[in-house]
């Protein structure tokens, strides 16, 4: 079924971005070769070189795209996909006959196809197997794996993953993911034929060899797109499926299982040793069991061991004082792992020992590890259930002293608030401590302090100003402040916008223009306001007459019409 576009020429240019759609805009001469499909569309780019251009649509109507360029290949929606999407925009009233036409030519391919003898079909794959050594490769191992021969299978399974002809650096980029990519997903293919042809005790052993091949490289591939990734969870259906079809030894599957799971080769395919509960019976289960306990007593520390323990629990129907053992083995510095053990008793129903494990957890997190804020509120929420508010606030007055942040300060204001102790108690002694954690250096001060967004934050505007006066705001704050007295005090917001336009004088640059425009437009308002717009239009000549050589800024200033 034929369609209209699913994308405007606002999506091109938010997937570009501005530079790339303009540049973009230079290179509609250039398309050729268009053809427009149901769901993609390709065509060819003459640039630096002849660049290969695929723009897909989505069932979601979203749009990607793909070029061979070099800013295509490290993933960016470049000028060349821009000039495409350009191209087919602007003859949109014939993309239905476009698609429509294109099926038609698939149909009459099809036709044709089907009315050739054996031997012409022969010649035509045979002429094009002579000038395509991938279309070769892969129609040698579907040859092999329809045969008998499964020591060839393996040799090109293997040769399919080496990621060698890929790695230019030792490493694969993600301008070559794609086509490793692709070349790797035809072992999932022959996988799945070896099953699909009766020799799935042959597809138990080379999958095993696949995964382990495939998880020895897969840290050395840039695989942002997830076609790696899909690659190796092939790769792990296609073991699980001639499993269940092979039935191979349920104890020696187990121990290869286990073993698997606990090495860092499982971190691309994810297997689960519960997905194998058929295959395995109640002999293997019972000796995955033996295993995983055996390896988390030897290294109950260990990242897997301590996964797969905790999974083998709650699988099993394990208790939960088992599964606070296993967690308890390995405590994180930030209280993290105390507010898992939390949750679980909590959801057992032993209410008062899951906010001990937390409160334990606020005790022993080390300071520059923790607490971990989701601990912290945890046992905040489960004090103010109890009407225990007080005691919710010295926990958030402690995190403030520990970490002074204007989070901090927010969260203990909120909860001193609900123990109706914030102005009366705590508010003057939080803003000491943002005050000490701060060090003011005559308006120098980089990174700007909390004592200064927590005022503002308190809409204590005075505070705020004389604070920054102070020296403890930096650029970003004293703008901040600048724009909130705007209307009540514009003399000296004006001083703050004219303080920050200098220092851009000097300066180039599309988003240096773009921020000289705003400061002029705020430093306009605060003239209005004070009704001494003539002394502002003296100033902004005086800056164009210094500026003119800019011509990019003339431009942004014309267009925000100073």
């Amino acid at each position: 079924m034929t369609h209209a576009l699913g994308f405007t020429e606002e999506d091109l240019r938010r997937l570009a971005g501005a530079r790339s759609f303009e540049r973009g805009l230079g290179y509609l001469p250039a398309v050729s070769r268009l053809d427009i499909g149901d769901a993609v569309i390709t065509a060819t780019v003459d640039g630096t070189d002849a660049y290969e251009v695929e723009l897909t649509e989505g069932e979601d109507g979203g749009l990607t795209g793909w070029c061979d360029c070099p800013y295509g290949q490290e993933g960016n929606f470049c000028k060349h996909c821009v000039a495409v999407g350009l191209t087919v925009l602007g003859q949109a009233e014939s993309v239905p006959q476009q698609r429509s036409a294109a099926a038609s030519r698939t149909r009459l391919l099809d036709t044709w196809l089907e009315s050739r003898t054996r031997e012409e079909l022969l010649g035509l794959v045979q002429e094009q197997l002579a000038g395509d050594r991938d279309l070769r490769r892969r129609l040698e191992l579907r040859a092999a794996t329809a045969g008998e021969d499964t020591g060839i299978v393996r040799e090109r399974i293997l040769s399919l993953l080496d990621t060698r002809p890929f790695a230019r650096y030792g490493y694969v980029e993600y301008a070559d993911a794609r086509a490793y990519g692709q070349q790797a997903a035809e072992a999932v293919t022959a996988l799945r034929a070896l099953t699909a042809t009766g020799r799935a005790a042959e597809a138990v052993e080379v999958a095993r060899e696949a995964l382990r091949v495939l998880g020895r490289t897969y840290g050395e591939i840039d695989d942002s797109d997830g076609l790696i990734g899909d690659v190796a969870t092939g790769l792990a259906e296609a073991h699980l499926k001639a499993c269940r079809t092979g039935r191979p030894d349920q104890a020696e599957t187990a121990e290869w299982l286990v073993g698997h799971l606990l090495h860092d080769l499982n971190d691309a395919t994810d297997m689960d040793l519960f997905d194998y509960r058929e295959v395995l019976g109640e002999p293997g289960l019972a000796r995955a069991r033996e295993l995983v306990v055996a390896a988390w007593r030897a290294n109950p520390k260990g990242w897997a061991e301590k996964l797969l323990m905790e999974r083998l629990l709650k699988a099993d129907g394990g208790s939960v004082d088992a599964l606070v053992a296993v967690h308890a083995a390995d405590l994180a510095p930030n209280g993290h792992t105390h507010l898992v053990i939390a949750r679980e008793l909590e959801a057992a129903g032993r209410a008062a020992e899951a906010l001990e494990w937390a409160e334990r957890g606020l005790r022993e997190a080390v300071s520059d590890w923790g607490p971990d804020d989701e601990l912290v509120t945890f046992v905040c929420e489960r004090y103010a259930g109890a009407g225990r508010l007080a005691d919710a606030a010295a926990v958030r007055r402690k995190l403030l002293w520990t970490r002074p942040s204007l989070a901090a300060y927010q969260h203990l204001r909120t909860a001193a608030r609900a123990a109706d102790a914030w102005e009366r108690i705590e508010r003057d002694g939080a803003l000491e401590v943002l005050k000490a954690a701060a060090q003011p250096d005559n308006g120098r001060w980089y990174g700007g302090s909390a004592l200064v967004d927590a005022l503002m934050d308190d809409a204590d505007l005075e505070a705020a100003w004389q604070a920054a006066s102070d020296g403890y705001a930096d650029q970003r704050q004293w703008l901040a402040l600048a724009d909130r007295i705007r209307d009540q005090r514009p003399a000296d917001a004006l001083t703050v916008y004219l303080r920050w336009i200098e220092p851009l004088r000097k300066q180039t640059g599309d988003s240096v223009y773009e921020r000289m425009a705003e400061l002029l437009l705020s430093a306009r308002a605060c003239h209005h306001t004070l009704g001494t717009e003539a002394e502002f239009a003296t100033y902004l000549t005086a800056l164009r007459v210094d500026q003119k050589r800019k011509r990019k800024l003339m431009a942004t200033l014309d267009q925000h019409g100073l």
